[in-house]
């Protein structure tokens, strides 16, 4: 009986070492379970789905703006998240929290440094500041490598797509009245999506410093 068990599981074995179908389906389902285990918590936390305090939903003319940040590509090189690591504080501040994205959809968050975080930019320069520097960044930083983004100052921001925009945001959690969505619109009306975006960098971070 015992050489039995042995063969048995020795053949068992050796059929799921040298079955690449079913090594590769076991593997996929231990990695399941194992992403499951870790994810699935986090929808529960109050850490990761509740705002930190102080934080709103994003105005029309902010809303406008991230869609911008988005579409010109700049999450390409700017983080918006800081790590809990002590150099990294030092240079930028308090670590990023989920509780100050729980608004975003989707999250920018990323990893890619080609240039300076922008988790707290919200209040560090002047809207000027930024006006110059997105429209010339040498200007205002003479050793930068980011491309002008003249057309933003020319561009006036698309009205009529926020409202569409804020209620499907409201679907997503953000708590937009039915007044803030019908004017939206009016809100942005005539302004350039240079305005937009400055809107919106100037709103990042500012709830933890």
């Amino acid at each position: 009986m015992s050489n039995h068990n042995q063969t048995g599981g020795g053949l068992s074995h050796e059929k799921i070492e040298t079955s690449n179908f079913l090594m590769i389906v076991l593997i996929l389902l231990v990695l399941l379970f194992g992403g499951l285990v870790e994810i699935v918590p986090l929808f529960f936390q109050k850490s990761t789905t509740q705002p930190i305090a102080g934080l709103k939903p994003y105005t029309a003319l902010q809303v406008a703006g991230r869609d911008i940040y988005v579409r010109e590509g700049c999450y390409n090189c700017h983080s918006q998240m800081i790590r809990p690591f002590r150099a990294e504080t030092l240079r930028y501040g308090p670590y990023s929290v989920a509780g100050e994205s729980v608004y975003d959809h989707p999250f920018q968050w990323g990893s890619k440094r080609t240039g300076p975080d922008l988790a707290r930019v919200g209040g560090k320069y002047s809207d000027e500041w930024h006006r110059i520097h997105l429209t010339n960044p040498r200007d205002v930083v003479p050793e930068s490598n980011m491309p002008a983004y003249s057309w933003l100052e020319k561009n006036t921001v698309d009205a009529d797509s926020l409202p569409a925009h804020m209620k499907g945001l409201r679907t997503l959690g953000a708590p937009y009245s039915d007044e803030e969505i019908a004017q939206a619109s009016a809100d942005v009306k005539g302004k350039t999506e240079l305005e937009a975006v400055i809107a919106y960098l100037q709103v990042l971070g500012i709830h933890r410093k």
